[in-house]
């Protein structure tokens, strides 16, 4: 069985890096990233830039884009420019589109990585909570999207790629919202794919599993998770890492998937396919609130 590549837990850059595809894959090419600051938006900007990529890395917080952009920066010799931006506000999105072209001349990729997520009974679950990730995923991706579509990629045909979850794909306790909010993305990738392929506009989304060294493992998994009954019981009995997920982005960025358009690309080990529900943690989050 192949070995999983090398990665780190925290947002730093490889310490090394082996090239699996030719490491001028993306030589010249420029790619937008939205959650590029961190966690797997990180590790994709940095895999990108490895292969001759130069990165644009969006969040709203600019002190924690500028910091990764110097580490993206130093790592690969590539430029990486990083803009502060809420992509719940599509005049912001406009401002930091019209500045990478400024600095870059053009736009090729867009990986739409900003995502919100936390564990939640939907019985308790507030309206402005299930509002709020259904704006930062569903309506954000959108919002990016379109910006781009009409500033270059009408014109000059691009590359999308939508950072999902298999949470759409089951049901799911304590994740009505992030489910509901990822369907919505992978649906959004079928309808785009089949309205802007004419203008040369691959979309397809990327659905990663359990993944180590995020802070969204860190926040739903919980610190034993990487041991747990359930990865062991996955197929291929391990979580998945950042590197793992930014290869599978690069295919679908690159030439390689030159006719790929409209799909879901699932990144979990197999582990959709087998990870039970686990219904004590909504008997743990109704036990505590009647405490």
């Amino acid at each position: 069985m192949a070995q999983p590549p090398p990665d780190v837990e925290e947002d730093d850059c490889l310490l090394e890096y082996h090239y699996l595809f030719c490491p001028d894959l993306l030589r010249d090419k420029v790619a937008f990233i939205t959650g590029g600051g961190s966690g797997i938006g990180f590790r994709i900007a940095e895999v990108f830039m490895r292969h001759g990529c130069h990165t644009v890395i969006a969040s709203r917080s600019l002190p924690r884009v500028s910091m990764a952009a110097r580490k993206l920066a130093s790592a690969t010799g590539q430029q990486c420019l990083p803009l502060s931006l809420d992509v719940r506000v599509p005049a912001a999105i406009t401002a930091a589109v019209d500045q990478a072209l400024k600095e870059f001349g053009k736009i090729d990729i867009l990986v739409n990585c900003a995502a919100g997520n936390f564990l939640c009974p939907a019985s308790v679950l507030s309206f402005n909570a299930f509002k709020t990730v259904m704006d930062i995923d569903a309506l954000g991706t959108f919002n990016v999207s379109r910006v781009l579509y009409e500033k270059f990629f009408w014109d000059h045909g691009g590359v999308i790629v939508n950072i999902t979850a298999t949470l759409g794909t089951r049901g799911q306790v304590l994740q009505v919202h992030a489910g509901s909010a990822k369907a919505a993305v992978d649906a959004m990738t079928r309808h785009l794919a089949v309205e802007w392929g004419p203008q040369n506009i691959r979309v397809n989304s990327l659905a990663p599993g359990p993944i180590s060294g995020t802070e969204g493992f860190r926040r739903l998994g919980g610190s034993q998770a990487s041991t747990s009954m359930d990865v062991l019981a996955s197929p291929l009995r391990r979580l998945g890492n950042k590197t793992e997920v930014a290869h599978s982005a690069l295919y679908l960025a690159s030439p390689l998937a030159s006719y790929v358009t409209g799909a879901v690309l699932v990144v979990d080990g197999g582990a959709w396919l087998t990870f039970p529900n686990d219904v004590k943690l909504l008997e743990d989050f109704a036990s505590s609130a009647k405490l």
